[in-house]
């Protein structure tokens, strides 16, 4: 019997916190954040285990869901609720949201399937694009 996505996320988040950012199994050597999110519809604080690209400054994250043909909530939580924040190592930061797109979009999601080629088969799987959101540490 496999866990529950809530469950793995909750073991990952788990080991995350308990390592200063460092987890093993199917994210060991990954850069790896946790994002604070809002439900959109529930107001309810959540928090998911993502993959990440650093880019100038910025932290870049996927919501490829596994190449699944819809997005994750945690993609609509954002765009609805963009000021959140992350944790990265022991550290929080205050984040603001923004979906990437056109030639920015395209540069980040090629460099994410050079770095992780999961994210390529990702693509592969589903018929929608992929957003890329880009998270800017908030001064202040």
């Amino acid at each position: 019997m496999s866990a529950s996505p809530a469950d793995f996320n909750a073991q990952v988040i788990e080991e995350f916190r308990a390592n200063e950012g460092r987890v093993g199994g199917m994210f060991e050597g990954a850069p790896l954040l946790l994002l604070h999110h809002v439900g959109a519809r529930s107001g309810a604080p959540r928090v998911n285990p993502l993959v990440y690209q650093a880019d100038d400054g910025r932290y870049v994250v996927f919501a490829s869901k596994g190449g699944a043909p819809t997005n994750p909530d945690w993609f609509h939580n954002v765009k609805a609720n963009p000021d959140t924040s992350i944790e990265l190592g022991g550290e929080e930061i205050e984040v603001r949201a923004e979906e990437a797109t056109g030639a920015e979009r395209d540069r980040l999601f090629t460099t994410q399937k050079e770095l992780a080629p999961q994210f390529a088969e990702y693509e592969q799987k589903t018929d929608r694009t992929i957003p890329v959101v880009i998270l800017t540490p908030r001064v202040g």
